[in-house]
């Protein structure tokens, strides 16, 4: 008995919408191949996200044990919280000096090899050492370097200066001092701790602002270069006029990037000083991690650090629209 046309190809098609296509297996195995990464992902970043969110709502120490809800007590209390404020003013100063003479000498460096093609091939790789290190490592190793007694800045400055001099500072007054060695203790006073930290800090990062600054400068069409010359404009000129405003959005991102990591120093300050001498080196993230983990304080340090993603939240917008909005035409 032959099966009829119509009941055949109903039968065919009703087989082949249960059974997918090629393109949609593809896409499935796609989706479970990616599941466990997903998995992984939510459990080792959005779950803790929001546990900690609902944490910063609770008295939660550990020391001893008590939780309790707390409302938004923990964030008031974070506003009215003066080591809050000198925290932030110490990041913002480490933050803002640091990035803005890796911007300078990463922006001098590349404008002297953006056109030195066969130099690059050598100082490129050099370049690139700082920012490939272990940041504990940059951390411990400068630390050794800023070593009042055995580190080489001290002896380096002491073979650069008469020996009959010395150089010590009391409070934020530089002193000579007669027939005395030099004896900076960097990482023990306020002044030069931070000093030290900066200096570490532009060091280790100014690579990344001149591999970037370079890759900009490459960009800027050397036509403008050649017809303002023709025109007479002198290299400040030249700066001003086509090389800043042609590389300007390059700039703008690399200066966010680099400010939103490097606001979240922690490393060298637990390297070098740990908050000391006092509080004057003491940054947010160190400070957030003292409650966290040294006074077990957990629903206190989750309202700070929610305080200040909020804060910078609000800056990088600021700062994105302020540069992105159109000008008038």
């Amino acid at each position: 008995m032959s099966i009829p046309i119509a009941s055949k190809a109903q039968a065919e098609s009703k087989g082949s919408w249960r059974r997918p296509s090629f393109a949609g297996r593809r896409r499935r195995d796609g989706w479970l191949m990616m599941l466990p990464a997903v998995l992984i992902i939510l459990a080792l970043s959005i779950y803790p996200l929001i546990y900690s969110l609902r944490l910063a709502f609770y008295n939660w120490n550990l020391q001893p044990p008590q939780k309790s809800f707390h409302g938004l007590q923990n964030f008031r209390d974070a506003l009215s919280d003066d080591r809050v404020w000198g925290a932030l003013q110490n990041t913002l100063l480490i933050v803002l000096v640091g990035i803005a003479l890796e911007f300078v000498i990463g922006l001098g460096l590349a404008l002297l090899l953006v056109d030195a093609v066969r130099l690059r091939r050598f100082v490129l790789p050099i370049f690139m050492l700082p920012v490939m290190m272990v940041p504990i490592v940059v951390g411990l190793t400068w630390r050794m370097l800023w070593d009042n007694q055995y580190g080489a800045i001290n002896s380096i400055l002491r073979k650069l200066f008469d020996h009959d001099l010395g150089l010590s500072l009391f409070g934020s007054h530089w002193q000579l001092l007669d027939k005395e060695p030099i004896n900076i203790v960097w990482l023990g006073q306020t002044n030069t701790a931070k000093i030290a930290m900066i200096v570490t800090q532009v060091w280790q990062w100014t690579p990344f602002m001149f591999l970037v600054l370079l890759a900009a400068l490459s960009s800027v069409n050397p036509e403008l270069y050649e017809a303002a010359s023709l025109d007479g404009a002198n290299w400040r000129q030249l700066l001003w006029d086509i090389t800043l405003p042609g590389i300007s959005h390059v700039v703008a991102v690399a200066l966010l990037f680099r400010a939103l990591d490097a606001f979240k120093i922690f490393d060298l300050v637990y390297m070098f000083t740990q908050g000391g001498p006092g509080n004057s080196t003491e940054t947010i993230s160190w400070y957030i991690y003292e409650l966290g983990f040294k006074f077990f304080r957990m629903g206190y340090a989750s309202a700070i650090s929610y305080l200040v993603l909020i804060l910078l939240s609000i800056a990088a917008t600021v700062y994105v629209s302020a540069f992105l909005r159109e000008e008038p035409t």
